[in-house]
C-alpha cells in the first residue's frame, strides 16, 4: 500500500494578532472580501439556488462513519482496503452504494453523493466545529471545547443576520447535546452570544415519555398570567438596571425575554413535539428507534417552518468505528440510518415538501483507508463523502470522486465553508454577507463557495 500523506493543522495566531484583525480576518476574510461581497450581492439573488430552502435538516453522524463502506466503494481495492463489503445498483444508474443501506438505494434518484469532501484536522472536535458552522479552520481562541470564542453554527448566524422576534428559535438541534465531558464546538452561537444559541432539545423522541418542559405550562400558570408577570419584571429591570453593569444588565434581559418568547411560542410547538398525533404506521415507517423519530420530529418541524433542523445521528463519537467497524455498520448502525433517513426523503417528497426543503447528511470526517488490526478504521479527513437531497438538488447522482484507495479527491475537493455556503445559500442568505459581534467587528459569515454542481 502507497505511503498516505498526513494531514496538519493550521497555525495558531498570537492574541495580539487576533485583537488586531478579528475572527474573519484570521479566517481569511478581510475588509476588501466583505465589499466584495456586497457588490456581488445582486449575483447571488439571481441564483436559482437563492432561498430555494424554507428549512434544512442536517442529519450529523457524530464520530465520522466510514465513507468507503456507505457511499463510496472500492471493490477493486486490495483487501486490506476494500473491506467486507461489496457494493449493490441502486434505482438511479450507473450509481452503486453499500449493501446495508438497500431502502436508501431504493430512492437513490432523489439524493446526490459528494465523493470528494475534505479538509485538514482529523481530530474529532475540531472537524465538528469545522461542519456544523462551515468554516475550514479553527477560529483564533477557539480549542476543543465549546467557548465563546467559536464561530456560530448556522442557525445563530442565520438568527444574526435575519433576526425573527416571533418568539420561534431559528434551530433546533435534537435529540443529544454532542459533548465529552465538556461540549463540542460549533452548536452555539459561539462569539456572537448566547442570545444566538439554538434550542437544544436532549430528549429521545422514541421514549414513552418523550416531552418538552420549557413547552409545559404549570398547572396554574395561563397564557394571560405569563404576560403580567413579564410586565411587572420589565417594570422592576427599568427601575434596577443601573445598580447592574451595562453588560449583565443586558444579558439578563435578553435571556428572560428569550424566556417569554418561547412560552409565547409554546401554543403553536406544543403539538409540533407530540409524536402521539402521527399515526402508527408512520412513527412504524421512520422506525421506532431515536434515528428514526429524531427524523420524524425532523419533519414535523418542517411543517411547522423550523428553518434549521439538525439531527444527531447518536450520541457523542456514535460512528467512531475504530473496531469492529463491519460488524458495528452492519448490526448497529446502517440499518436504523437507512430506515430513518429514507423515510424522511419519501415523506418529504410526497407530502410536497422536499423541493422546499435541504437535505444534508454528513459526519465530521471520514475513516483510514487501510484497515486497522482490530478490523476497524481510524480517524481520516483527506476525504469523505456527504449526501444532499431536496431544495433543487439533481437526485441520483455523484459529485467528484476519491483516489482508487478513499483517501483523496481525485477530482475538486469540497470543504466545510463550501457547505456551508450551499446551505446559507438555499437558504436566502449570501455567504458574503456580514455580521456583527458584540465588539462591534464586522464578520463575512462564510468563505467558501456553493457546491454548484449538485444543482445542474
Amino acid at each position: 500500500m502507497p505511503h498516505l500523506r498526513p494531514v496538519h493543522s493550521s497555525a495558531a495566531i498570537s492574541r495580539n494578532q487576533f485583537l488586531q484583525v478579528g475572527f474573519s480576518g484570521a479566517l481569511g476574510i478581510g475588509l476588501a472580501d466583505l465589499a466584495t461581497g456586497r457588490n456581488a450581492c445582486a449575483a447571488m439573488e439571481s441564483n436559482a439556488l437563492f432561498g430555494r430552502a424554507k428549512s434544512v435538516v442536517l442529519l450529523f453522524l457524530s464520530g465520522a462513519p466510514s465513507h468507503q463502506d456507505i457511499w463510496d466503494l472500492k471493490p477493486d481495492a486490495p483487501a486490506e482496503v476494500r473491506g467486507e463489503f461489496r457494493p449493490i445498483d441502486t434505482v438511479a444508474p450507473g450509481v452503486r452504494i453499500g449493501p446495508h443501506v438497500p431502502r436508501l438505494a431504493m430512492v437513490a434518484d432523489k439524493f446526490a453523493i459528494v465523493r470528494s469532501m475534505t479538509h485538514s484536522l482529523p481530530s474529532h472536535e475540531h472537524a465538528t466545529h469545522f461542519v456544523l458552522t462551515g468554516v475550514n479552520q479553527v477560529p483564533p481562541g477557539a480549542t476543543h471545547m465549546a467557548s465563546r470564542a467559536d464561530w456560530p453554527c448556522y442557525s445563530a448566524t442565520m438568527q444574526a443576520v435575519r433576526p425573527r422576534e416571533d418568539g420561534v428559535p431559528s434551530g433546533v438541534m435534537l435529540p443529544t447535546y454532542i459533548h465529552n465531558g465538556y461540549g463540542f464546538s460549533g452548536q452555539t452561537g459561539g462569539f456572537m452570544g448566547s442570545q444566538y444559541d439554538p434550542w437544544h432539545v436532549t430528549k429521545d423522541p422514541n421514549a414513552a415519555d418523550f416531552n418538552i418542559d420549557e413547552l409545559t405550562l404549570l398547572q396554574d400558570l395561563t397564557e394571560q398570567r405569563i404576560q403580567n408577570r413579564r410586565s411587572l419584571l420589565t417594570a422592576l429591570d427599568d427601575q434596577h438596571r443601573h445598580l447592574q453593569t451595562p453588560s449583565a444588565s443586558q444579558s439578563l434581559s435578553r435571556s428572560v425575554e428569550k424566556a417569554h418568547q418561547l412560552l409565547g411560542a409554546a401554543g403553536r410547538f406544543r403539538d409540533v413535539f407530540d409524536m402521539n398525533r402521527e399515526p402508527a404506521e408512520v412513527r412504524d415507517r421512520y422506525g421506532r428507534h431515536s434515528f428514526g423519530q429524531s427524523l420524524l420530529l425532523a419533519r414535523r418541524l418542517v411543517e411547522a417552518g423550523m428553518p434549521i433542523i439538525q439531527a444527531n445521528m447518536g450520541t457523542m463519537n456514535n460512528w467512531d468505528t475504530h473496531g469492529d467497524n463491519f460488524g458495528q455498520l452492519k448490526n448497529r448502525l446502517l440499518p436504523p440510518f437507512d430506515q430513518g433517513l429514507s423515510a424522511l426523503l419519501t415523506d418529504l417528497d410526497e407530502r410536497g415538501l422536499l423541493d422546499t426543503t435541504l437535505v444534508v447528511a454528513v459526519g465530521e470526517f471520514g475513516r483510514t483507508p487501510q484497515i486497522n488490526p482490530g478490523g476497524g478504521r481510524d480517524h481520516w479527513s483527506g476525504v469523505f463523502s456527504a449526501v444532499f437531497a431536496g431544495a433543487g438538488v439533481r437526485g441520483g447522482q455523484v459529485i467528484g470522486a476519491s483516489d482508487d484507495q478513499a483517501a483523496y479527491p481525485a477530482t475538486r475537493g469540497w470543504y466545510p465553508a463550501d457547505l456551508g455556503a450551499t446551505i446559507f445559500t438555499a437558504l436566502g442568505i449570501d455567504p458574503a454577507s456580514t455580521m456583527t459581534d458584540r465588539l462591534g467587528r464586522p464578520h463575512k459569515i462564510n468563505a467558501g463557495q456553493i457546491i454548484s454542481p449538485l444543482f445542474s
